[in-house]
């Protein structure tokens, strides 16, 4: 049996435009509310402060030194040096610098000179403008920089050296040295040095040109007096022809009889 349902009484499927309008709604300020929520991270750089900027110490005039593992190391003379506490740590010496290296037994490796210094964390030392530098055996290096590293026990420069010898010149790139200043070699070298005249006919194959020696002639026996041809006239002799020296005779005509 069918029963018929009046049209009035069928259930209505239909979603109403004010309440699509209100889900709609409701989302957007759920999304809203949960991105407000969410923390953002702002990109703020450290602040300033004077450390920054300002040197925690200043002194002007010094002759200092330094000790490492309770040994005198070397020995600092600057007109100026500032000390910054920032990490790290760093020295500087914007008016020059002259620094001497001891050994264990005090004496000088090597002393250095620099127009402006810098020393980071206590252990790479950085030197700038016209260094020189002047080692136990009289080597004599410059560059306009040159870095030592204290802990790694090296010196190394990027830049031209001239190196001076007490017989020879050079000049080459990428310097690497002992922290002794007494094993070192670079790069791109060339250089001069003065060479013998033996060396120089060895080098070239040609000999020498032989020196000559001046000798004076000494006289075995006394030369006598020779009489003059006048008085050989008047004792009736005929005169004698003067001695050469080569060995050779003139024969002499006979005495009249």
């Amino acid at each position: 049996m069918c029963i018929a349902v009046p049209r009035d009484e069928q259930p209505n499927t239909t979603i109403e435009v004010p309440t699509l309008k209100r889900l709609v709604i409701i989302i957007l300020t759920g999304l809203l509310t949960i991105a407000a929520c969410t923390p953002t991270h702002e990109h703020i750089a450290d602040a300033i402060n004077e450390q920054d900027s300002l040197p925690m110490m200043s002194a002007h005039g010094i002759s200092n030194l330094i000790s490492d593992s309770g040994l005198i190391s070397y020995k600092i003379v600057a007109e100026d040096w500032n000390i910054y506490t920032t990490q790290p740590q760093k020295w500087t010496f914007p008016k020059g610098l002259f620094l001497e290296k001891f050994d264990e037994k005090f004496h000088v490796e090597w002393h250095v000179q620099a127009d402006t210094a810098y020393c980071h964390d206590n252990r790479t030392w950085e030197l700038r403008g016209r260094v020189v530098i002047l080692n136990q055996e009289g080597v004599l290096f410059k560059s306009e920089e040159f870095f030592w590293d204290m802990n790694a026990h090296l010196i190394w420069s990027n830049m031209f050296v001239d190196i001076t010898t007490p017989d020879r010149d050079l000049r080459g790139t990428q310097f690497r040295s002992n922290e002794q200043m007494t094993d070192w070699y670079f790069d791109n070298a060339a250089g001069s040095a003065p060479i013998s005249d033996t060396e120089n006919e060895q080098q070239n194959g040609t000999p020498a040109p032989a020196a000559t020696a001046t000798t004076t002639p000494t006289p075995n026996a006394p030369t006598q007096a020779r009489p003059s041809q006048a008085e050989q006239h008047k004792h009736g002799k005929a005169p004698q022809p003067a001695n050469t020296g080569t060995g050779a005779q003139t024969p002499q005509p006979n005495p009249a009889p």
